[in-house]
């Protein structure tokens, strides 16, 4: 732990990093937008709270419609953030850690589930640090044409474990989606700032 970086501050700036980096990219690479691509104008970053029925707390993006997880896999409390003006989404789920093993596995899970996407991936930066509300957060950074560009986790090492990832399912390159992945990026970035757990339900689970 002596390793991780702590602090709200020295998050946000290795964010904006992050999100420098992938400007910077986009205008070194830049190409003209295929046909049929439509330019979108940004609106501000307004933020709402999660309801008080799932075991977590977080703001999530206004702009962004919070719906169940209708997969296969997904499991109770799993949730889907999607942005209707982007076609984006943010895959949201939560396991009750029950024993040290369950914990490895999720955290090895995480790990496979970002390393799946190295043979499109032009690099994967992975990034330990402290969230405002002390807990353990682990980011995926990733680069080239890839459907996910980030994914992160959070945990208390001890009852929860938090999980997202960015998807944007379109064939548009992601030099073109530069914009929406900084924009969106940045909305996950808050929630990993405002996570928290909610003893109202998290307390009742076994």
């Amino acid at each position: 732990m002596s390793g991780y970086l702590s602090g709200k501050m020295r998050l946000l700036y290795m964010i904006s990093g992050l999100l420098a980096m992938v400007a910077c990219r986009s205008e070194q690479d830049f190409k003209p937008k295929p046909k049929g691509y439509h330019h979108i104008e940004l609106p501000p970053h307004q933020y709402v709270l999660t309801p008080d029925s799932l075991p977590y707390i977080f703001e999530y993006s206004t702009h962004a419609k919070l719906m169940n997880d209708t997969s296969f896999v997904a499991e109770r409390y799993w949730m889907e953030l999607y942005y209707p003006e982007f076609t984006a989404n943010i895959d949201v789920s939560y396991k009750r850690i029950r024993s040290p093993k369950d914990l490895r596995d999720y955290v090895n899970d995480c790990y496979k589930l970002a390393q799946k996407h190295n043979i499109r991936a032009e690099s994967i930066e992975e990034i330990i640090t402290k969230t405002p509300n002390g807990m353990t957060a682990v980011m995926y950074q990733l680069e080239g044409d890839v459907p996910t560009t980030f994914q992160f986790y959070v945990t208390d090492s001890v009852k929860h474990f938090f999980r997202t990832s960015l998807y944007f399912p379109t064939s548009q390159k992601n030099d073109s989606l530069a914009p929406l992945i900084r924009y969106t990026t940045q909305d996950m970035v808050h929630i990993i700032n405002t996570l928290r757990w909610n003893p109202k339900v998290a307390d009742r689970l076994k």
